[in-house]
């Protein structure tokens, strides 16, 4: 027998062999390594990419003040998921609207737990990193005036009482899922559910000193485009690692992701361009992510056709949220988490059930694939999430404000910069 044909008997051996083992539900290498390495780029986009975005567009006195509510945000969510919200989210239940406590502190989770074809404990710490960034993505709406405290009480009461049970309807097996509504990394579960709640907390906050009377200007667009790139770089985890699998879905959703976020960029810069006569790097790092906040609840779903659409209107969409509709209704939502994850949030899941392409996920199909249905089910998932995030956003305000007197910062602070005053530091030293 040739060394050939040897080889060639042991490749069929082992092909055998890895076939067999991932047939039987058990543990797959390929997927595993693709999703423990999405969790990394995913836990990147808060501290990392997140920190700057909003550091470089909030101003010089708060920059230090943002970057550490992002860090600390990510730190108590953490802490939360592991401790409670996982269970809550993910945990077994027939109420269709939040899970249970039998997982309380991971229990009844050991290595040998099993989500798939992956690791449970993989799994809970890629749906962990979601967790962290939408509890920060609501700080875009506050910057600038809120309490260290208060938004330490906020985000642990956000996690347990807002985002878990969204996160259960979604993916947890809740009314959302059993309607069939479709949200592949997060539409409703992140981006609504985030940037509806940031309204409300702007809201009751209320706007900051001097707020339409002064020029607010950033710190560093530089950091803001960093940032950008930071979050457009750890998206593809977002997204692609959402399919759970290193396969064509994942491939697929990586394509439309980078897709949609460079159309976004581009549909804000000429729009923007065209209303105000002046192109902005600002601008062009905005609307690439408002081009992956729309892409996020379609990236398994949709083909290049539909992300070139989604990732255009977004872009149209967050500049329209940002520079005409917050400036008509005089809101505050100070670096326009509404205005991108939220509108665009809302653009994103509707978009979804027009282009959703059978022929990508089996299935899942929109309007133009011959199932008009699935846009109502989109929208009754969309009015679901904003009528309870803004319900429970409100509650969760009224207990952090019993707890913490308050959650507006003192009028001396605010003005002074909350570097100094709250932490005792300041970004840079200027001589």
């Amino acid at each position: 027998m040739s060394i050939k044909t040897i080889l060639l008997v042991l490749g069929l051996i082992l092909s055998n062999t890895v076939c067999a083992f991932a047939k039987d539900g058990t543990i797959d290498t390929g997927d595993t390594a693709w999703v423990t390495m999405s969790t990394a780029l995913v836990m990147m986009m808060t501290p990392a990419g997140l920190a700057l975005f909003y550091g470089g567009m909030s101003r010089y006195k708060n920059l230090l003040n943002t970057i550490a509510m992002t860090l600390v945000a990510y730190c108590l969510a953490s802490i939360v998921w592991v401790g409670w919200g996982y269970s809550l989210a993910f945990g077994e239940s027939s109420s269709l609207f939040v899970g249970n406590l039998n997982h309380l502190f991971l229990n009844g989770i050991d290595v040998d737990s099993i989500t798939g074809t992956i690791p449970t404990i993989i799994f809970v710490l890629f749906q962990m990193t979601f967790a962290c960034i939408s509890v920060a993505i609501i700080l875009g709406s506050v910057v600038d005036r809120m309490k260290f405290s208060s938004w330490i009480i906020f985000t642990i009461l956000w996690i347990t009482f807002a985002y878990a049970p969204v996160c259960n309807w979604a993916w947890g097996g809740g009314w959302m899922h059993k309607i069939g509504a479709l949200d592949f990394a997060g539409g409703n579960v992140v981006h609504i559910n985030a940037g509806v709640s940031g309204l409300v907390l702007a809201l009751f906050l209320g706007k900051r000193k001097g707020y339409g009377k002064e020029a607010m200007i950033p710190s560093s667009v530089t950091f803001t485009a960093l940032g950008a790139g930071f979050l457009w770089f750890g998206w593809f985890g977002f997204n692609a690692g959402s399919a759970l699998a290193a396969d064509g879905i994942a491939a697929s959703a990586f394509l439309v992701t980078n897709t949609a976020a460079a159309m976004g960029g581009l549909a804000w810069l000429f729009v923007e361009w065209k209303h105000s006569k002046k192109p902005t790097l600002l601008g062009l790092a905005s609307g690439a992510i408002a081009g992956l906040v729309g892409i996020t609840p379609a990236a398994g779903f949709v083909s290049l056709t539909g992300a070139l659409t989604i990732g255009c209107v977004s872009g149209v969409v967050g500049y329209l949220g940002v520079a005409v509709l917050k400036r008509k209704l005089g809101y505050d939502d100070s670096l326009d988490a509404f205005g991108i994850h939220g509108l665009c949030g809302i653009w994103g899941a509707m978009a979804t059930g027009l282009f959703a392409n059978p022929s990508i996920t089996q299935g899942a199909a929109g309007l133009f694939y011959g199932n008009p249905k699935q846009v109502w089910i989109q929208f009754i998932s969309i009015v679901g999430t904003i009528a309870f995030s803004s319900t429970a956003t409100f509650i969760v305000i009224l207990i952090t404000k019993f707890f913490t007197n308050g959650l507006r910062v003192d009028k001396n602070d605010e003005l002074e910069g909350l570097d100094n005053a709250l932490h005792g530091e300041r970004a840079f030293e200027i001589e």
